[in-house]
């Protein structure tokens, strides 16, 4: 498989990851959708463009090229579930709303999916895993953001409405606390957006495995509520008028956060 992910390595110690952004389809994958799920609506949508600031910042960017709906690359590869209640899992065999994925009979084989395993998961995590080696020999540390996006109403996966903002460090456990709270103070001073710190979402296998303060690697979630930059029903369509103020938000957001790695890590 050829072009598994899109990889810009920056000038600066953060790299965002986008884990669920790809649009891609296997054959087997493809020809087995349900009809409802071939306009792929759990994708993480536009998140290339949303952020399409970060280059200029300075930061790495690594984005995956398949759906998730093939593999989805922030989950542990012996699939243990991260979260109690509905969820999803490395293979999703459920959409969000918990219907079938695939038509009765014509998932994946195993060996479709050990094959997406070692040509599309793994290649992942080995760049995530190299280039925050990297960026920690080469600055003393190193700052992960996961951009996630989701629907802002999903009532199989949650009660009401989302925050706008749903930041993730694994109740604490993946960065410094004083990251999280800096966050946290720039969000409340962005008018007219609401967030939340380990809310509905704790953080996923990437933010849980490779965040780990002790060893310098501080790593943030953010699941982004949909409606604050597109149009949340087929198809899709991104929103300008939306996602401007929310992109300036994300911009002071990763200043923030190089601010505090380098305040943190003066040398």
């Amino acid at each position: 498989m050829d072009n598994v992910l899109s990889f810009h390595q920056g000038r600066l110690p953060l790299l965002i990851s986008m884990p669920h952004a790809g649009l891609g389809l296997t054959a087997a994958v493809r020809d087995g959708l349900v009809e409802q799920a071939r306009s792929l609506p759990d994708t993480d949508w536009h998140m290339p463009r949303l952020y399409d600031f970060a280059r200029e910042l300075g930061a790495s960017v690594v984005a995956a090229e398949y759906s998730r709906f093939v593999i989805d690359l922030n989950r542990p590869e012996d699939d243990q579930p991260l979260y109690a209640g509905a969820t999803t899992g490395l293979f999703p065999a459920t959409l969000f709303d918990g219907e079938p994925l695939f038509v009765a009979g014509l998932a994946p084989s195993a060996a479709q999916r050990a094959e997406y395993l070692e040509q599309i998961w793994r290649p992942y995590h080995d760049t995530l895993r190299g280039e925050l080696a990297r960026l920690r020999e080469e600055f003393g540390y190193a700052l992960l953001w996961d951009a996630h996006s989701i629907r802002s109403y999903i009532p199989h996966l949650f009660d009401g409405k989302l925050p706008d903002f749903n930041f993730g460090t694994f109740n604490g456990a993946s960065c410094d606390a004083a990251l999280a709270e800096q966050l946290q103070r720039t969000c409340a001073q962005a008018s007219g957006y609401s967030h939340v710190l380990n809310g509905r979402f704790k953080g996923g296998h990437i933010t849980r495995h490779y965040g780990a303060p002790a060893e310098h690697v501080h790593a943030v979630q953010l699941e982004l509520a949909q409606c604050t930059y597109m149009n949340e029903v087929e198809p899709f369509a991104y929103r300008e008028d939306l996602a401007q103020p929310t992109q300036a938000v994300l911009r002071q957001l990763l200043e923030v956060m190089l601010a505090w790695g380098q305040a943190r890590y003066a040398r």
